[in-house]
């Protein structure tokens, strides 16, 4: 049966289900940043960003420095656009739909902050710069006006362990970049320690 003709599903009483939220977590969602969302973003080193447009919806992680998200003022914040696989899925995404969401997460702490809000792709030069890292000037930043900003529990952390560093993963537990690329392209598999190689040393050589 194609997807079309399957039957709909019947509709979910989501209240009938959940709890209401409580009073202190809807005050806690805010229109603008306050001092302790500033806080966190200035030790902030990671994040994922949410965009969409008609052809799907895309998720990317993004990280720095401590601050490499930059506050401009209460409503908006700036990050530089850097180097990944090439696909710029957010970008491409952010010139049809600019509704963006950002989750940051915390190393060692079990609490999470997201901001949801509208985006545009800026290239002013001065703004450019002052998101330099290095001697490396991006070719595009990122200004989110913000929506609302709100810290999310961190009971996923828990329940991923997540870090607990005697559970990070070996990586023979899963098949290596290498040899993924090497199924992909059906090159011999004996050249997959090589790729490892140079991925790692692109990862971790040339972050800019």
């Amino acid at each position: 049966m194609s997807q079309a003709n399957q039957p709909s599903s019947p509709a979910v009483d989501l209240d009938q289900l959940y709890d209401p939220p409580s009073e202190m977590i809807v005050k806690g969602v805010m229109p603008a940043l306050l001092p302790f969302h500033v806080a966190y973003l200035d030790v902030a080193t990671f994040f994922c960003l949410a965009t969409g447009s008609a052809h799907g919806l895309d998720a990317s992680p993004r990280g720095g420095e401590p601050g490499f998200v930059q506050v401009l003022d209460e409503k908006s914040v700036a990050f530089a656009d850097w180097p990944g696989n090439n696909r710029i899925a957010s970008l491409r995404n952010l010139t049809e739909d600019d509704r963006v969401g950002m989750l940051f997460l915390f190393p060692g702490l079990e609490v999470f902050m997201r901001i949801n809000g509208r985006a545009q792709i800026r290239v002013e030069p001065a703004l450019l710069e002052r998101l330099k890292e290095g001697e490396r000037t991006p070719k595009t930043a990122i200004v989110v006006t913000i929506d609302e900003v709100l810290f999310h529990c961190g009971k996923a952390i828990n329940r991923a362990k997540l870090w607990r560093a005697e559970l990070q993963l070996d990586r023979k537990a899963v098949p290596s970049m290498g040899e993924m690329k090497a199924a992909l392209t059906g090159m011999d598999k004996a050249r997959a320690s090589e790729m490892d190689e140079g991925y790692y040393r692109a990862m971790r050589g040339d972050l800019y």
